[in-house]
Parts: structure tokens; sequence; C-alpha cells
């Protein structure tokens, strides 16, 4: 089967910023194990899940338990503990009995928020193209069997 790939497909190129180089990991191995870290922490499952919903205002943790599907206490503890480390979470507590907590993004988190957001985007946009790639794909597997 012969795929090609057009020139409206490939993904535009990043724009650098006046003044700087587009990073390359074989020159700059340290810059590049520090994006992997970033990367790590705010693109796994549960940090882009509550970055999601914290996108639509703030809320209670009891709030964000029963908006994430699946997610245990601890984790959402730990995931919100390291957001609010890395500044993208701010966590407010008002003292009443109980003590009333709050989560929202900082600006920063909204920055995150905004990227989800496209990628959520992206992948609705192109759904029914992934779809039917997934589908060549599993037949093609299929007649080799």
């Amino acid at each position: 089967m012969d795929v090609r790939v057009s020139d409206t497909t490939l993904p535009q190129k990043l724009s650098v910023k006046p003044g700087t180089t587009p990073l390359d990991c074989a020159q700059d191995s340290s810059a590049c194990a520090v994006i992997r870290s970033i990367l790590a922490r705010t693109t796994d499952k549960w940090s882009i899940l509550i970055v999601k919903s914290l996108g639509r205002g703030p809320h209670r943790f009891s709030e964000l338990r029963r908006a994430i599907d699946g997610i245990s206490q601890r984790m959402l503890t730990l995931t919100l503990r390291n957001l609010e480390r890395d500044g993208l979470v701010l966590r407010t507590v008002t003292p009443t009995t109980p003590p009333r907590v709050d989560y929202e993004l900082t600006t920063l988190g909204e920055s995150l928020w905004t990227l989800t957001e496209a990628f959520g985007q992206w992948a609705m946009s192109n759904r029914p193209e992934i779809e039917e790639a997934r589908a060549r794909f599993d037949a093609r597997l299929d007649a080799d069997l």
C-alpha cells in the first residue's frame, strides 16, 4: 500500500523567539532533560484531566474527585501537590469549619490549559481520519495473519 503525505498535512514549524535557536538535544542534553521532566509532569493522564477540569474555574477537592473518573484520593492529592509545586495550580484554604480548600489554575496553568484544549480540538477534528487510518492498519494486519 502506497501512503503519501501531502504538504498540507505536515505540521508547520514552530517559530523561535528572535535571538534564540531551536533546541537541539544532541547539542544540549541537559536542557532536554529539563524539558523531559517538565513534559512528564504536565502531560501525564491525571495532570491533563485536572488542568482540563480547572480550566472551567475553581473547584474544591471533592468536586475534582467527582469530575475525574477513576482517580483515587491519593493520586488526586499527589497530582494537585505537584501541579501546585510547578506553579500551575493555586491552592486556597478558607478557615471555616471544616476548612474549605479551593484549587484554581494560575496564569501559567491557564497557558497549559490552552494547549490541552488545542490538543483536544485537534483530536476531535482529526478523529475520522485517525479512525480510517486505524481501520486500514488493522485490516492490513489481519490480512497478514
